[in-house]
């Protein structure tokens, strides 16, 4: 549910561009992740931060988008958004205690895994390279192929590689599950 939640924007965007053309596609981005950033609000009494950087970074080039009347900037926002998400995890590991993956992880693993510090860099690291090239993938998309063939790209390709790599990183950490919480003493 909480997948379906977090893609409901670019399905709407999906489906706005099916029906219509990117400029209507674009204004139910901006819609939606805005509802999306209000909704999350409401509902945890806080702001998401991943959320509220979308929404931001969809308003910038939406904006340029709908102001110039060139799909290109609506078609950049992806990879602003993975670019930006792959240096903060990227610069995590070197300024916090944790790396981000970890930080996000723990909570929902609830102390039922031991996971080495080692294997949280690891994971943070595949993160960040991950953000990293589906970002430089989104820019070639863009630029060589039409307008379709991105959406569909922004669709499909993205959210399977998203949901791949959770699979992945899901696999990766079982091996670590036990009844124990995670040892901070490995480092």
């Amino acid at each position: 549910m909480q997948l379906f939640y977090e893609i409901l924007p670019v399905f709407l965007f999906f489906i706005a561009f099916k029906f219509y053309d990117i400029y209507v596609a674009t204004v139910v981005g901006i819609v939606a992740t805005f509802i999306q950033l209000i909704a999350t609000r409401l509902f945890t009494k806080k702001w998401d931060k991943k959320q509220l950087i979308t929404f931001l970074i969809f308003v910038f080039f939406g904006g340029m988008t709908l102001y110039f009347h060139n799909p290109i900037f609506v078609k950049w926002k992806p990879t602003i958004v993975f670019w930006l998400f792959a240096l903060i995890t990227l610069l995590s590991q070197f300024v916090s205690k944790r790396p981000l993956i970890q930080h996000l992880m723990e909570r929902m693993l609830d102390g039922k895994a031991a996971v080495p510090f080692k294997a949280w860099r690891n994971l943070n690291f595949c993160w960040s390279a991950f953000f990293f090239i589906l970002g430089g993938i989104n820019l070639y998309v863009a630029y060589y192929f039409s307008n379709d063939a991105w959406v569909n790209f922004k669709f499909y390709g993205i959210t399977a590689a998203l949901i791949l790599l959770s699979i992945v990183q899901t696999l990766y950490l079982m091996r670590y599950m036990t009844d124990s919480k995670t040892d901070e003493t490995t480092r």
